[in-house]
């Protein structure tokens, strides 16, 4: 039995049956690097889930999570050099990085299928307090679903295992995140001035934000019921594996070849396909570091869980 365990689950996305106009927006992310099309994918995943966390129609939600798919097109333009350069960006490659808003927008504006989807390319950088790119968009002005994609690209992003930086785990993600959908300290009347329509509101929506929480919660609780599982199928793996090594025990201590090949015959009821007698010290070995290991995952996941729901915004 092999483990898997997806984080971004994408059955909400599969709930949807998808026509094929929305397979053709799709098809777009076929342009895209690995690495992009990857982050596109959990975006959406994230994007659909915090669209039903906020009680949002299907229609909405639908659109809402197409809209998160392609929110970054326009990298298909975007330099190698600069796009997957191993080590951080400097100030003109961030110039560079942040053009890619407005080209997504242009090619979606330049073909009827994917208009319709053009606000999430174009406003998923900008910002409640107007520090966002391209145009500095404040408030509501700002598309709902490109809030909501926002707060799903962010997440991703600081999540997500770069070449220039090492992981960051989920709990530091979501205060980072929280930050954000605080006010920032106005430094002087110039920077109140760019931010005039309200001084008290962050970079997000802290509504938004504790929808993730939920989501994030939801996740790593699967991911435990999960593990939990592999690990009571390690535990009978063991319990098998222990009998077996008696056998292996007995033919060490055997002084016939007679008697071995006796012993060799007992033990094939516990083996499986390709297990050998000889194996099997290693195997326990093996099995019994593989549960104790995924138990202080589970124990750490738990941890986890509890610092999330304490979480404040």
């Amino acid at each position: 039995m092999k483990e898997t365990f997806d984080f971004y689950n994408s059955t909400s996305i599969k709930s949807y049956n998808l026509d094929e106009t929305i397979r053709y927006q799709l098809k777009m992310l076929d342009g895209l690097d690995a690495f992009t099309r990857r982050h596109s994918e959990n975006v959406a995943n994230i994007t659909c889930r915090l669209c039903e966390n906020l009680g949002l129609d299907k229609g909405f939600t639908i659109y809402c999570t197409t809209c998160a798919y392609i929110h970054d097109l326009g990298k298909m333009f975007i330099p190698p050099s600069v796009l997957q350069k191993p080590s951080k960006l400097t100030d003109e490659e961030y110039e560079i990085m942040k053009t890619h808003t407005s080209i997504g927008y242009k090619m979606c504006m330049n073909d009827l299928k994917l208009r319709p989807y053009a606000a999430g390319t174009l406003y998923h950088h900008e910002a409640l307090d107007g520090t966002g790119y391209p145009h500095g968009v404040v408030g509501n002005k700002i598309p709902y679903e490109a809030q909501i994609i926002r707060v799903a690209d962010e997440f991703e992003a600081i999540t997500a295992k770069r070449q220039y930086k090492s992981h960051i785990g989920i709990v530091d993600a979501l205060n980072i995140l929280i930050e954000h959908a605080r006010p920032t300290p106005i430094k002087d009347s110039t920077d109140l001035k760019k931010r005039f329509f309200n001084p008290h509101v962050g970079k997000i929506d802290p509504k938004i934000l504790k929808q993730l929480f939920k989501v994030v919660i939801d996740d790593t609780e699967y991911e435990i019921v999960a593990r939990t599982d592999y690990v009571d199928f390690l535990q009978k793996e063991i319990k098998r594996v222990s009998h077996a090594k008696r056998f292996y025990d007995k033919h060490q201590k055997a002084k016939t070849e007679e008697k071995r090949k006796y012993i060799e015959e007992e033990a094939k009821y516990y083996l499986n396909a390709n297990e050998k007698l000889e194996m099997l010290p290693q195997m326990l070995v093996e099995f019994e570091a593989a549960a104790e290991a995924r138990k202080e995952h589970i124990k750490k996941l738990y941890s986890e869980v509890n610092q999330i729901k304490k979480l404040r915004i």
